[in-house]
């Protein structure tokens, strides 16, 4: 989302420099806002997740910027849960990568889709590639929409924000779902990535 308002949010791509697009995930067009599959609560601190601990630097590169402090309650440690999404994201992607992600409300996600897809509503996820090489890529998450969408689907909101987040990063790494080969290698990317993180495959079940 390149500029930052003071305090720190992230506000959208600097469009003016890079020409900078913005991928959504709606709930009406997108698949990640499906329901699909059965979550469980939390990480498995059995499963080995194949990432080294924060000591070593697993999570280098990835900001978590929590706006709306609601998503706290909605999801413990959420900080950390974004994190690991995102590192199991980038490392699918096979990429040491880097990307703020804004954890928000529907309001705000819903002047980001306005601002740069001339969609005014709220939707689950938003992307914004980084404008410059060198420079993070941007991911958001309005609460409202994704704890809507976790109800609906039976799921935790852990488990959908973990998936979303790699919906997210993975749009930041070159996938896409505008066709039907695309969306395939996308669920299978995101499903490896669930994989990684212990929680089950949200493809699972789904036509």
């Amino acid at each position: 989302m390149g500029s930052r308002p003071p305090g720190g949010a992230a506000a959208g791509p600097n469009t003016s420099a890079s020409g900078g697009m913005a991928f959504g995930a709606d709930e009406d067009e997108d698949p990640a806002g499906e329901p699909a599959g059965d979550f469980g609560d939390g990480f498995d601190a059995d499963f080995d997740t194949g990432f080294p601990g924060p000591a070593e630097g697993w999570d280098q590169g990835i900001e978590v910027v929590l706006e709306d402090p609601a998503w706290r309650s909605a999801v413990p440690r959420v900080e950390e849960v974004a994190r690991r999404a995102a590192a199991a994201a980038f490392a699918e992607a096979g990429i040491e990568g880097a990307v703020t992600v804004l954890l928000t409300g529907d309001l705000q996600v819903k002047r980001l889709n306005g601002d740069h897809r001339g969609k005014v509503k709220p939707t689950n996820v938003l992307s914004f590639p980084a404008p410059h090489p060198g420079m993070p890529g941007d991911v958001a998450l309005a609460l409202g929409t994704v704890r809507r969408e976790a109800r609906a689907a039976g799921r935790s909101v852990m488990a959908h924000l973990s998936h979303l987040v790699a919906h997210g990063v993975l749009h930041l790494t070159g996938h896409d779902h505008l066709r039907a080969g695309e969306a395939r290698r996308m669920e299978r990317a995101e499903a490896r990535i669930m994989r990684r993180l212990a929680l089950p495959n949200p493809w699972r079940g789904v036509a």
